[in-house]
């Protein structure tokens, strides 16, 4: 607010007197809406800054933060408008208009339009290529491909789409109500994913299947049985949810699979695996994903059961190493569960990637047990001591498997990880391949794989196999039952007697992985790949011995765990992964944030600053609060109500500054035209003006003739940089207060800067926010005394936005005490940073007067 826009308040003719008991209420009702009005201007910055963490990704969310951060924030805006139109009726109403607008344009991506519906309840794999992939997901889209293109055997089956996800969960609003529940789940810690997982399970295992879908289900194991020509049949049900299985983003075990199911159990199977959609490891790797809730649409493949010979997962190239040039087959007797869970040791083999395809190397581990089918389920039994040492494959038949994913990947064009079956006949079927999730870095070198332990201290472990490469240190934690995952500490190193994939939901949590059982091919070790934390599997005794709480670091490369912190190793380890980067999610409130974060309105003085401009909901919180406080403190003048008018303060300093009383910021009334700095109560106006004159300001630093020539420029060639007043320290500056409020709006010489404090005993709601702009000298100079400023009040735990040489500083949520101490900072920079501009490129002189102050300041607190 220039001085100019003061000026026809500052004398003339006033409106008639009117009633002083209607004046008296007339201002209390402006009080009252001015108070709506800054609470939700509160609100509507502690939004923003909820938005912009969230979009430094350093924590994952979920739409259901999305949509909640932005309606809310819409809503809070709304009220600006509402309560600003009270003030001032019909004045601002074009303000509604630029409000719609901008709401329509930020309503696509935190409101998309509904995934399309429509399609068969049913399909059968051989009918089913990539292009279903949105009706089957794609796991069986893979499959359907690789079938009916490549002719690779698979499992016959049919696949229950998405179209009898989506009636299921329509049906008596099923999805309505989850979608109830997620919004109203505080999702932060591991507990509230472990109530909200628990209570949406058990929602849709409850929850009837539509006629029509039970009906399609039926019907198609039918077909299938009568096919297959086996009137016992049982099948593998198999998750195959929409956005699984992708490229950087797998999924692997996150979702429930039923095997060896018969007809009986065929209806609460499919249940069991469409609430898995919400079991906690599944919740946790979609918020760390940055997945979108409504683009999971539950598809399950059932396909005829393969009671299994030997199993496993065969990795077309090495996930860790780029370079290597072998195919690994990764097996164990009986079904391909006890590779992916991690629940058995595995034989290797090692086949080379040119024709003709050969054995390179196998590595016989000794296998005690494996799973089988029963009459209903699996169980997992003993191994015959004979069988646990012989190789689960023979070398042909490891060939066969490499030269099938190989087949998969060339077909494709990408490495790939692929689950297998030998079935009694020797026939090699393929239950799942998806894109092979590799570290973005390849294992470390030799010289570093294989440190001198001695030189990093004591070696509490070593041995296993480096299935996620990297370095990390904490304190160990260790699991072994559900209840425990409740407690597990952020940065703690994760220690498992297997490594199971329901673990995966700790990983987002955790620094390190180390398991006792478990593979290079297992389900958890692809997501510790995937999250880039280092893992550490099949190392024996880890649980026993290494002591809970106690730090260690975990080089997976070098294949050892090391007593406390080594500074040497974790020098070498990459940044996190920060895996909401790019995401859907993260997408959604990066777009709406271009329509809510960006500041255009800066210049309350220029021409350009009108509602009709505002383009984002920081635009219309800016100049709404602008003309808020332009509001109030024109009543006490335009109606000639001495209780509202503006006072001078009376202060012993040079420049002059006036005072609007809100509310009870005097003590007593003050009808003259006077106020002395000792009939003030505003506790954060008092804040203020003891660090504005607790140091008598020393005057402008010394210019030289390039900083003076700079000003003068800038002073006749901008038009719209005018100087507050033709002599200095004649500028007028004014307060609005109460007892826990203040608005200072101030000039100085070139450059003009607000201040708005509340402070009370109440710390939920205090905030001190700063607005700085403007300068004499040309803009590299105000620029860089504007970081100036930012890098001394970030110094006093203020959070700052910065552009060019505008400068926002925002303070909130802090005690009584600790608010007050921060204005006095406050004050002592208003005043001290004043023409510090001119000076700006001279950086001995400022780093000088920037030690010289943080003295003062010191002393000052």
């Amino acid at each position: 607010m220039t001085l100019r826009d003061w000026l026809p308040f500052l004398g003339g003719k006033k409106k008639a007197l009117g009633d002083a008991a209607a004046l008296r209420v007339e201002f209390s009702s402006r009080y009252h809406h001015f108070k709506l009005f800054l609470n939700a201007n509160n609100s509507v910055h502690e939004l923003m800054t909820d938005i912009e963490e969230g979009l430094r990704g350093t924590r994952p969310f979920g739409m259901h933060f999305v949509r909640a951060v932005c309606t809310r924030l819409s809503t809070a805006v709304f009220q600006l408008v509402k309560h600003l139109d009270a003030l001032a009726p019909g004045k601002y109403a074009e303000l509604y208009a630029r409000f719609d607008e901008i709401q329509k344009q930020i309503n696509p991506s935190v409101f998309p339009d509904k995934a399309r519906t429509g399609g068969p309840l049913i399909l059968r794999l051989r009918e089913v290529g990539r292009e279903h992939v949105d009706l089957v997901g794609p796991k069986m889209a893979h499959l359907g491909e690789i079938k009916n293109r490549l002719g690779v055997t698979i499992p016959r089956g049919f696949v229950i789409t998405a179209e009898a996800y989506r009636r299921f969960m329509a049906e008596n609003d099923l999805q309505v109500e989850i979608d109830r529940r997620i919004q109203a789940a505080e999702v932060v810690a591991t507990e509230d994913i472990f109530n909200l997982s628990s209570s949406v399970q058990q929602l849709i295992v409850a929850a009837p299947l539509p006629a029509e879908v039970e009906e399609a289900i039926l019907t198609a194991f039918d077909i299938l049985r009568d096919s297959e020509q086996i009137p016992d049949l049982h099948v593998a049900m198999r998750s195959s949810a929409l956005a699984e299985d992708l490229v950087d983003a797998s999924f692997a075990g996150q979702y429930r699979s039923k095997l060896n199911v018969s007809e009986e159990e065929l209806i609460s199977a499919y249940k069991l695996i469409v609430a898995s959609k919400y079991s906690l490891q599944a919740i946790a790797y979609r918020l760390q994903r940055g997945i979108r809730e409504e683009d999971v649409a539950m598809c399950v493949g059932c396909m005829s059961m393969v009671d299994a010979v030997a199993g496993g997962v065969t990795y077309s190239r090495n996930p860790l190493n780029a370079h290597d040039e072998a195919v690994q087959v990764h097996a164990a007797w009986g079904l391909p569960k006890a590779v992916v869970d991690g629940s058995t040791e595995v034989d290797i083999y090692l086949v080379s990637r040119a024709a003709p395809h050969r054995l390179m190397r196998r590595e016989i581990a000794e296998k005690h047990t494996r799973y089988a089918c029963l009459h209903e389920g699996t169980c997992r039994m003993e191994v015959t001591t004979l069988d646990a040492s012989r190789p689960c494959l023979t070398d042909e038949e490891a060939v066969e498997v490499a030269r099938v994913a190989l087949a998969i990947e060339e077909f494709y064009g990408l490495p790939q990880d692929v689950e297998w079956a030998l079935a009694p006949d020797g026939t090699v079927e393929i239950l799942q391949c998806r894109p092979l999730t590799t570290s973005e870095e390849d294992a470390l070198g030799a010289e570093e794989v294989v440190p001198e332990d001695a030189r990093f201290g004591t070696v509490l472990l070593k041995g296993g196999v480096e299935a996620s490469p990297g370095v990390a240190a904490g304190p160990v934690y260790v699991v072994r039952k559900d209840a425990d995952v409740l407690a597990f500490p952020r940065g703690a190193v994760l220690v498992v007697a297997h490594a199971l994939p329901r673990w995966a939901a700790l990983l987002t949590r955790a620094a390190a992985l180390v398991a006792e059982q478990g593979s290079l091919a297992g389900h958890l070790a692809t997501v510790a790949r995937e999250f880039g934390k280092p893992a550490l599997v099949g190392l024996k005794d880890a649980a026993s011995a290494l002591e809970p709480g106690r730090m260690v670091t975990v080089d997976a490369g070098g294949h050892t765990v090391f007593d406390g912190r080594v500074e040497e190793l974790l020098a070498r380890a990459r940044a996190p992964k920060n895996l909401m980067l790019g995401s859907p999610v993260y997408s959604a409130l990066e777009e709406a944030a271009r329509h809510i974060l960006p500041l255009t309105l800066l210049d309350p003085g220029s021409p350009d600053f009108r509602a009709r401009n505002c383009r984002t909901f920081h635009d219309i919180t800016r100049y709404s609060h602008e003309k808020a406080v332009w509001e109030m403190f024109r009543f006490g003048t335009e109606h000639d109500f001495p209780q509202a008018a503006a006072k001078q303060l009376v202060c012993g300093v040079r420049k002059q500054f006036w005072v609007v009383n809100l509310d009870d910021g005097f003590a007593g009334e003050v009808l003259e035209p006077f106020v002395r700095v000792d009939q003030i109560t505003s506790i954060p106006m008092l804040e203020l003006w003891k660090g504005m004159n607790a140091v008598p300001w020393e005057g402008p630093p010394p210019v030289h003739a390039r900083g003076f020539l700079s000003v003068m420029f800038e002073a006749t060639a901008n038009p719209e940089l005018e100087p507050a007043t033709q002599a200095e320290f004649a500028a007028k500056n004014y307060f609005m207060i109460s007892k826990h409020y203040v608005s200072l709006q101030s000039r100085f010489g070139f450059h003009f800067c607000t201040v708005e404090a509340l402070v009370s005993e109440r710390a939920s709601e205090n905030y001190i926010a700063f607005q700085f702009k403007g300068g004499a000298a040309n803009m590299e100079r105000r620029v860089l005394r504007a970081k100036f400023v930012a890098d001394m009040l970030a110094e006093f735990d203020f959070g700052i936005r910065l552009r060019e040489d505008s400068l926002t500083a925002r303070l909130e949520d802090r005690e009584q005490t600790f608010m007050e101490q921060r204005l006095r900072v406050l004050g002592y920079l208003v005043i001290h940073t004043r023409q510090l501009d001119m000076a700006m490129t001279d950086a001995a002189a400022i780093a000088e007067r920037r030690e010289r102050m943080l003295k003062d300041i010191r002393e000052l607190l």
